[in-house]
């Protein structure tokens, strides 16, 4: 039987209407398209859901939604994060309450705290909610790196079970790995280092590009698994350049601008998000063209 929250889990991207709202059946369908296409958990509101514009009622909402389209048959790891403890803390409740498995906590951005003050914010988090927390470390946009001794700490907190590591820093990444218990589960952050990571250690991606290619992405992760990295590398070959191009701007712009492309959601994003740049999307569109992945009429093809 699977680990919970190994594998490939998606970070999804968060459908909007034509007139900025939710889009509902989309965040269902989205769901249901990464289920069928066997991956292993699914991961709402996270940055690449464009979380920080979604209201706490909002985000509760996608939550549910994903868990309805789930039924259980893959666990929901719903992001609850933020630099204000009281607010994750809330945060965490009410994701409980939508009925998530875990929760994936990003680091309090811009302010910085000190290790001792990641350690408290995260066992308040912990001590509001019953379910596992996946630590999200990602210093590119937080300001705030969570080296391998303060996890080690952090790994002490008993629902604290794991780290989705986005520091790029593949030193850092095998300290971690030396550093944390064995049954502490360390994923990647960056879909173009999930193989080298898995090779020292890692259990897998919290993923960017399974939006686009689930399939190919759990086969990825599965191979890496089972020890096959023959099998592990061709993939990752194949996959590298939609994995680089969906970071040619910030995300979630390219692999919205993807999805939109590929007809499975509008391109709708909420500011200060704003489609990319024409050259960008030139470059999005011919790495998908070369994956032969699907466009549809209309999408500068």
């Amino acid at each position: 039987m699977r680990t919970q929250w190994t594998g490939v889990g998606t970070a999804l991207v968060t459908p909007f209407t034509a007139g900025g709202a939710v889009d509902e059946a989309a965040v269902k369908r989205l769901a249901r398209r990464q289920i069928d296409a066997g991956v292993h958990f699914l991961v709402p509101c996270g940055t690449t859901g464009e979380t920080p514009t979604l209201s706490a009622a909002e985000r509760r909402r996608v939550v549910e939604l994903v868990v309805e389209e789930a039924r259980g048959q893959v666990p929901v790891l719903a992001g609850a994060g933020g630099n204000s403890t009281a607010d994750v803390v809330a945060a965490s409740r009410e994701m409980q309450q939508a009925g998530a498995d875990g929760l994936l906590s990003v680091t309090p951005y811009y302010n910085k705290p000190t290790p001792e003050g990641l350690f408290a914010h995260f066992s308040a988090v912990a001590d509001a909610t019953p379910l596992p927390i996946i630590l999200y470390n990602v210093p590119g946009r937080t300001g705030c790196n969570v080296e391998a001794p303060t996890l080690a700490r952090l790994a002490t907190i008993p629902t604290l079970v794991g780290v989705k590591e986005a520091s790029g820093n593949m030193s850092q990444i095998a300290d971690i790995l030396n550093a944390v218990p064995d049954d502490f589960l360390v994923l990647s952050g960056d879909d173009a280092i999930t193989v080298p990571m898995m090779a020292i250690g890692g259990r897998g991606i919290i993923s960017v590009c399974s939006n686009q290619v689930p399939a190919e992405m759990a086969q990825m992760a599965e191979a890496a698994e089972r020890g096959d990295f023959a099998t592990a590398r061709l993939l990752h070959r194949k996959l590298l350049g939609i994995m680089q191009v969906n970071f040619v701007e910030s995300n979630p712009g390219p692999v919205k601008f993807a999805m939109a492309a590929m007809g499975l959601c509008d391109e709708v994003y909420r500011l200060p998000m704003v489609s990319p740049r024409p050259a960008s999307q030139d470059k999005v569109l011919a790495v998908m063209r070369e994956l032969g992945l699907p466009i549809v009429a209309g999408s500068r093809a």
